[in-house]
């Protein structure tokens, strides 16, 4: 027999413990798992359950657990560079496959002001999920000094400063860049050009880092008219270019800091009259699919993306777990890169 309510109508847990003959607190319990229950009332309410078709309230069982069952991704970035930014598809690729097994709701937000900055710190504030996975995060952002004294269990995407506090997972940016460099000096260039991103972010310097770490090795002089600081962006990287050419007319070798910035630099370098790589070869970072198909294809260093993302949820998952038994899951993770060498350098 089956017995339901009004037609139409989802059954309650109030029928549920009518149906099995308990009370509403005891259906609770054993929805929630808990162990204070016999094992013939658990039959019971579970067969009540069955009879009825009863689906429970997710909402409702996460917020008599003290949680939310979400998590969210955070990127203070613009909505332009969030769509033309290959890194940041990548990330969300990578935390929306580890999440897909799980129960957690994935909410992605944008910060682009302060006033945006302040609403989304009253909505953690007042706990409304239950971890935070923070993208692209600059120096002077107090967003995770904030979730941290809240206890907001939260996983950057990279540093704020070599000794970040939040958790984090990171590529090895400084080895990455300075591959990237060595491999040009290796091929005879000697006047190499660097177009940073911006110099407030930690993942900048440490490319900053690894470049003049490749110029030291091969025993050439530092020049700082051959480094020019960047945005990220393609038109970032082509005004770069355009400086860098003013400066040092006979440059014959740049990289730079991402593909997006090489794309905007390798247009600039042809408007010019310099062919690629004939007269002066090319490296990006990322190596993502904008890499494959410049032409010539563009050199570039192979930060795992997808894996940074499926690490950092996994990462924050634990951190959340950890909470619940008093512990506090602080690691973090740097991960490999690799040269990818192709027809630009």
């Amino acid at each position: 027999m089956t017995v339901s309510g009004r037609r139409g109508q989802r059954p309650t847990l109030e029928q549920v413990a009518a149906y099995a003959g308990v009370g509403r607190g005891t259906v609770s319990r054993v929805i929630n798992g808990a162990a204070n229950v016999s094992d013939q009332t658990r039959t019971a309410v579970q067969q009540a359950i069955a009879e009825l078709g009863y689906v429970p309230n997710r909402a409702a069982r996460a917020l008599a657990a003290g949680s939310t069952d979400a998590i969210a991704l955070v990127i203070p970035e613009a909505e332009t560079r969030l769509f033309a930014e290959p890194y940041f598809s990548g990330i969300i690729r990578g935390v929306s496959s580890e999440l897909a097994d799980t129960d957690m709701q994935l909410l992605l937000t944008l910060i682009r002001t302060p006033k945006e900055r302040d609403r989304f710190a009253q909505y953690v504030t007042a706990h409304r999920v239950d971890g935070v996975l923070l993208v692209s995060v600059h120096a002077d952002d107090p967003l995770p000094d904030l979730l941290e004294s809240i206890e907001m269990p939260t996983v950057l995407s990279g540093r704020r400063s070599g000794d970040e506090p939040v958790p984090y997972v990171d590529c090895d940016n400084t080895a990455g860049a300075r591959a990237a460099v060595e491999h040009l000096t290796g091929r005879g260039r000697r006047a190499v050009a660097t177009v940073t991103g911006p110099l407030d972010m930690y993942v900048a310097q440490c490319r900053l880092d690894g470049y003049r770490d490749a110029l030291r090795a091969a025993g050439l002089e530092e020049d700082e008219r051959l480094v020019v600081e960047g945005d990220f962006t393609e038109e970032g990287g082509r005004r770069a270019a355009r400086e860098l050419l003013g400066r040092r007319p006979d440059l014959d070798a740049v990289f730079c800091a991402s593909d997006v910035m090489a794309v905007g630099a390798l247009a600039e370098l042809r408007e010019s009259g310099h062919r690629v790589p004939e007269d002066v070869a090319l490296v990006g970072f990322d190596d993502s699919a904008v890499a494959r198909h410049t032409e010539p294809p563009l050199t570039s260093v192979r930060q795992p993306i997808e894996e940074m993302g499926r690490s950092m949820a996994r990462a924050l998952l634990d951190r959340i777990e950890a909470r619940k038994t008093g512990r506090d899951d602080r690691s973090s993770r740097v991960l490999p890169t690799e040269l990818i060498r192709r027809a630009s350098s």
